[in-house]
């Protein structure tokens, strides 16, 4: 931040959405609130704003639109787009509007796999690439994308070939092959800890993962956690993304089952690398949440209720 400001002022867009809520609790708690002079959030959903009630910490909230993007975002140096992907039209206007404020450091909403190194199109992820070639040639703002990889809360299902339900965990390409996964509270974590940052000292780019494992070793964890046996199969990759990429898409799974075979989700040395180290130093400030954590939560079976129907 500039000199004169000792403790900048965030706000949140998407506050109370999936991973927005995790990013504003994380930005509420010890040690990262007392490092902000104040927390808004962001929602353009009026009655979201009774949900913000169980918000533990100080912080001020605001309605936002399209019109009044400038107004809302008064007196704030830091942004963190937490928006989902049914917004990418107002997203637009957001990077539209970032000259028009204080907006010294924006974080956009990426917190996914880094499809920067894809070698295909995707609507969704093509929308995310339009939104930041907007915010560069906007603004001299500062822009920082975060890449997490997986939501471990979310990916040990049947969308990804985890099908706790049948017993059958299906890999495309080499089940052996790394994929990196960080919870939905450590990515809010994250952000907030890179938020804390001087300005010059915050990286354009940053890839952590909570927790790195292929689908052979998520298997045998998962077994261990009282899940039963379970059989882990494949599917030839390069056949399986011949047939994925034929149309465009704007839904990531079959896309991301792809990726996790080809190294394309491994934040590690030998992957797309990783930063933990930046954000959370020998895990000082928390522990990364891993996937026998979860597995410890749901006895080896996450997501084994949920209906699903194979796409």
């Amino acid at each position: 931040m500039t000199a004169s400001i000792s403790k900048p002022t965030v706000a949140i867009a998407g506050a109370t959405g999936h991973l927005g809520q995790h990013v504003a609790s994380a930005f509420l708690s010890p040690p990262f609130r007392d490092q902000f002079s104040n927390i808004i959030l962001l929602s353009r959903n009026k009655a979201a704003l009774d949900t913000m009630s169980t918000y533990k910490g100080n912080f001020t909230a605001r309605i936002y639109n399209e019109n009044n993007l400038q107004d809302a975002l008064q007196g704030v140096q830091i942004l963190v787009n937490t928006v989902g992907p049914s917004g990418h039209t107002f997203k637009e206007k957001l990077a539209r509007a970032l000259p028009h404020t204080e907006v010294e450091v924006y974080f956009p909403s990426e917190f996914g796999v880094d499809h920067y190194v894809h070698d295909f199109p995707h609507l969704e992820w093509d929308q995310k690439k339009k939104h930041l070639t907007l915010a560069q040639a906007a603004s001299d703002t500062k822009i920082c994308r975060v890449f997490c990889g997986l939501f471990l809360d979310d990916s040990i299902g049947p969308w990804f070939g985890f099908d706790t339900k049948t017993g059958i965990y299906e890999s495309v390409g080499s089940f052996d092959s790394p994929i990196s996964f960080t919870s939905l509270d450590d990515v809010g974590r994250t952000v907030a800890a890179l938020a804390a940052l001087p300005r010059e000292r915050v990286p354009e780019t940053v890839h952590v993962g909570g927790d790195t494992r292929s689908i052979a070793e998520i298997a045998a964890i998962m077994q261990d956690a009282g899940a039963g046996e379970i059989k882990v199969t494949d599917v030839p990759l390069v056949k399986y993304k011949s047939d994925a990429t034929a149309t465009t898409s704007w839904d990531p799974a079959r896309y991301l089952r792809f990726l996790m075979g080809e190294n394309k989700i491994c934040h590690m040395a030998g992957g797309l690398g990783n930063d933990n180290e930046l954000v959370n130093e020998m895990q000082r400030g928390w522990e990364w949440k891993t996937v026998a954590d979860l597995a410890r939560e749901t006895k080896g079976q996450p997501w084994k209720d949920f209906p699903w129907t194979a796409q």
